[in-house]
């Protein structure tokens, strides 16, 4: 039996919207928590625009992960990642203690991205990761909602591709944003455990 130690707790939280407020009481979150990683889902930006997003978080040592939402452009992705020296999940996995991280987001307002080219790229970072001998679990990260999941109650549908994904690669954790209304809907897809998350944030120990 694994030593608990081993077990990755991240924060989750999607949809901050330019919200620094928000940011703060996440940082505050994480803190009080202990996580070891957060996790931001996309939509981090929105038509308010405010400073120190990110700031908050690392002002308290926090490592930050995200994807783009439908808000971000690429440019904004690119800024974000660059400006904060953070890891944008859509351009590389991560592993982290023996757990890998992958993802896709949806910028440049983007909300559906090519079917094919979607699953191609999370097919190849699933690929990568199952090389890595010392993986013991996945994740994988989205702005948008996979097809056939509880977010879709909201009217809104689900990424095609992204289900392919859950029901091919069968990651132990899938966490999406977008859908504010029903935030922490949660069900269970095979092995993976499905959960949509807002910008209250969710803490995950895996």
């Amino acid at each position: 039996k694994k030593e608990s130690h081993d077990k990755l707790k991240i924060l989750a939280a999607g949809d901050i919207h330019g919200d620094s407020k928000i940011s703060l009481k996440l940082a505050e979150k994480a803190q009080k928590e202990k996580v070891d990683l957060v996790v931001l889902l996309g939509d981090i930006t929105g038509m308010v625009q405010t400073k120190n997003l990110i700031k908050p978080f690392l002002d308290r040592k926090q490592k930050v992960i995200f994807v783009p939402g439908n808000w971000e452009t690429e440019a904004d992705a690119e800024n974000i990642s660059q400006m904060y020296n953070i890891k944008n999940l859509e351009k590389k996995y991560l592993v982290y203690k023996n757990t890998g991280i992958f993802g896709i987001g949806s910028a440049d307002w983007s909300l559906y991205p090519d079917e094919q080219q979607t699953f191609k790229h999370l097919n190849e970072q699933n690929e990568k990761l199952k090389k890595i001998k010392s993986l013991e679990k996945k994740i994988l990260v989205s702005h948008l909602h996979a097809a056939g999941t509880k977010s879709e109650l909201s009217g809104v549908p689900g990424d095609e591709a992204l289900r392919r994904a859950i029901d091919k690669f069968q990651p132990d954790l899938f966490i999406s944003g977008h859908i504010h209304e029903l935030e922490g809907v949660e069900e269970k897809i095979g092995k993976t455990r499905v959960v949509n998350v807002g910008k209250r944030g969710k803490i995950f120990e895996i």
